[in-house]
């Protein structure tokens, strides 16, 4: 059967793959402990779970609007105001099956053939795979541990050419973890005002996962806020991965093209969780604090057992639940009869020698790299540590 090349466009995300590679292991009996999926370790509220129920016998099990309830658009605007201080209208909010679709709505509405999207590295892996598959040009910016992963406005503006169209980035950032200040983003504002063709997607799904202060929106400044499209879900703060559920927040142009987009694609986003994601967005808050307190204490945990492990490079995340280390000391070495040549082969030699799942660096644009996540128990997490530091000792 021969199938569309569209399907040569862009490769199978690397987190998903690792995963996959993680439960057949399982299936064959071993213990694998799980350092690569980026999903809490939580279960989502009780107060959200309640809701949810309710609306399930108050029967709203119908099609819903493309662009989501008028009740839960309006519940996105208050969190922005609240959390953000940004003024939106339920017309400027689209809600989509989490915010990978918010992203893939976004890209598609914007980048045609031969657009160029920066992107600075490290990046989440499918970002650059969404702009592949709009036929756009992804135009990397590199960082480094050095520079805590994030680029400066020297950096942005020498990216920059004709036919740039979109610049996407994460703040708190997966993988690395790099949290950017209001006066580090105010520097790249001052670039983009210089070229208004360019439309900024923020992607601030780790908001709530804070390790230095208050989180900090690109949106802020009213020079650019009709050119940024917000993305955010409910996935990550309010451990609801499964419940899918992201949002756009967009100047109304953008965010009509979005619900175009995903009117073909998926319709409206599941009524029940709808429902549940107004509770969770206007009501009480405190479980989400306690989890980013918990990540706060897995963090410092982790921080300590890499230390113990020669050769790694490890910046402190900022946010988000990933450490990101540069582990390129081990490239070249071998353990007599497996040789670690790229940040693939080391994620695959701790996979099979160690039995802990990471996922490699290539697919973030860091080849450098490899990221762990600290989305698991205190427990998985040290045993986990102590099988990689035996693993590694072995590289000679």
């Amino acid at each position: 059967m021969e199938l569309s090349s569209f399907l040569q466009r862009f490769n199978e995300p690397e987190t998903l793959k690792m995963a996959k590679l993680g439960r057949e292991l399982r299936a064959k009996g071993i213990d694998v402990i799980d350092l690569s999926l980026g999903e809490p370790d939580f279960d989502t509220p009780a107060h959200i779970k309640e809701a949810a129920i309710k609306a399930i016998n108050d029967n709203w099990s119908h099609y819903t609007p493309v662009p989501g309830y008028l009740d839960l658009r309006e519940a996105v605007c208050t969190k922005l105001k609240r959390d953000n201080n940004l003024d939106y209208k339920p017309e400027n909010i689209v809600v989509s099956t989490g915010a990978k679709q918010s992203l893939a709505n976004a890209i598609l509405a914007l980048v045609d053939d031969g657009d160029e999207v920066l992107i600075p590295t490290p990046y989440w892996v499918t970002y650059s795979e969404l702009v592949k598959i709009a036929r756009g040009k992804v135009v990397e910016i590199k960082s480094t541990p050095q520079q805590h992963f994030k680029i400066n406005a020297a950096q942005l503006e020498a990216a920059i050419t004709p036919k740039t169209k979109l610049f996407m980035f994460s703040s708190p950032c997966n993988p690395s973890g790099a949290v950017y200040s209001k006066e580090e983003l105010a520097a790249l504002a001052e670039v983009f005002k210089k070229y208004p063709q360019i439309v900024i997607l923020s992607d601030e799904i780790y908001e709530y996962i804070n390790f230095v202060g208050k989180h900090e929106s690109i949106a802020q400044f009213a020079d650019l806020k009709d050119r940024v499209v917000v993305i955010n879900g409910l996935s990550k703060g309010f451990a609801m991965t499964g419940w899918r559920l992201g949002y756009i927040a967009a100047h109304a142009d953008i965010a009509k093209a979005c619900e175009k987009v995903q009117g073909q694609f998926t319709s409206g986003t599941c009524s029940i969780t709808q429902k549940a994601a107004v509770t969770a967005l206007t009501t009480d808050l405190t479980p989400s604090f306690e989890m980013a307190k918990e990540f706060t204490r897995r963090r410092a945990k982790v921080l300590e057992l890499v230390k113990d492990i020669p050769g790694v490079i490890c910046p402190e995340p900022e946010g988000a639940f990933y450490i990101f280390p540069d582990v390129s000391y081990y490239y070249g070495k071998s353990d007599g009869e497996t040789t670690v040549n790229n940040s693939g082969d080391f994620a695959m030699y701790i996979l099979n020698t160690a039995h802990v799942s990471s996922v490699m660096g290539e697919a973030f644009g860091e080849p450098n790299c490899v990221r762990f996540s600290f989305a698991n128990s205190m427990e998985k997490i040290e045993e986990g540590w102590s099988r990689i530091k035996a693993a590694l000792a072995k590289l000679k």
